[in-house]
């Protein structure tokens, strides 16, 4: 347990934080914390406010939390920075739809003192701060389920994020109607997943997430069916020209994504190789940027695509 001076020094800091955010009218105070706290006199201060406890994996912390009825969020980033620590816990808070898009958090954290709450910030969520969510994807829904969206999404997002063996990748994932995919792709060397069966190349297996990132830096696309299935690797596409209006500085792989997203009923997921962002397209258009949180996550206008270099194909 916590001693009784670390213990005050948190607890006025939890004071100071449901005084402003009644002040600043938020919706949430958002606690990042490590150790266990007397959980009884948290909910007595903050009883008039909505509380996201964000806790490390820390099992003693994680037990007595829930054996006092305090939800808790775990967040397993012992080696990330504080920002994005706390960038990562908003994040998840809102694709948890814990909280909304334009919400107003009250923040305590350890900006300086990595043992102790230090630290005070009030956050607003900007739409595009908020724009990957459950509810979001669920628009995108209409052939592709949300837990296969979901899954793709997130297996980009760490490849963009960790590239292989030190070096960037870019890649390409086209989910849902993976027969007219195939119909406007040709192969683009050799196919890793023929010869398996259905269950031993889907998606929600992490070895066949794994398998993936050990080869996503080859070229051509992954076609994902509508179930998860990896329906085929290594394609081209080789679809219908269409007219697209793209944002300047985007590569071959962008513009492909974009064309067989146009042509089918499907979403194309794409990593860029230079900065690791992942674009999702739906007809032709970029619906939804996401930007890695080792590389500083944070959701930009879509304008700002201009300012980045083409991608290396």
């Amino acid at each position: 347990m916590t001693s009784s001076k670390s213990n005050t020094s948190f607890f006025s800091y939890v004071e100071a934080a449901a005084k402003l955010a009644k002040a600043t009218e938020a919706d949430a105070i958002l606690v990042l914390i490590e150790k266990p706290h007397d959980w009884a006199r948290l909910k007595k201060i903050t009883a008039n406010c909505d509380v996201l406890l964000i806790a490390s994996n820390n099992e003693d912390l994680i037990t007595s939390a829930d054996e006092a009825s305090v939800t808790t969020t775990h967040l397993d980033m012992p080696e990330a920075s504080i920002q994005n620590q706390l960038t990562q816990a908003v994040l998840s808070s809102v694709a948890n739809d814990r909280l909304q898009s334009g919400s107003t958090v009250v923040a305590i954290y350890s900006g300086f003192d990595t043992e102790n709450i230090d630290t005070i910030s009030v956050l607003r969520l900007t739409e595009r701060l908020g724009r990957l969510t459950a509810r979001d994807l669920r628009k995108l829904e209409t052939k592709v389920p949300l837990e296969t969206l979901k899954t793709v999404v997130d297996l980009a997002v760490e490849i963009g994020r960790e590239g292989r063996e030190g070096k960037p990748v870019g890649t390409m994932f086209v989910v849902g109607d993976h027969r007219k995919v195939m119909d406007e792709s040709q192969p683009g060397g050799f196919d890793f997943v023929k010869g398996y069966t259905r269950k031993e190349r889907n998606i929600a297996d992490s070895r066949v997430r794994e398998g993936i990132k050990e080869i996503a830096q080859l070229d051509g696309m992954f076609v994902i069916a509508a179930d998860g299935t990896v329906e085929a690797s290594a394609r081209i596409i080789d679809t219908a020209p269409v007219q697209l209006t793209m944002t300047t500085g985007l590569g071959s792989r962008h513009f492909a994504g974009a064309a067989i997203s146009k042509n089918t009923k499907a979403i194309s997921v794409v990593v860029s190789q230079s900065s690791g962002t992942v674009r999702i397209f739906q007809n032709g258009e970029v619906v939804l940027r996401i930007e890695p949180l080792e590389r500083a996550m944070k959701w930009k206008e879509l304008a700002s695509d201009a300012s980045l270099p083409p991608d290396a194909q």
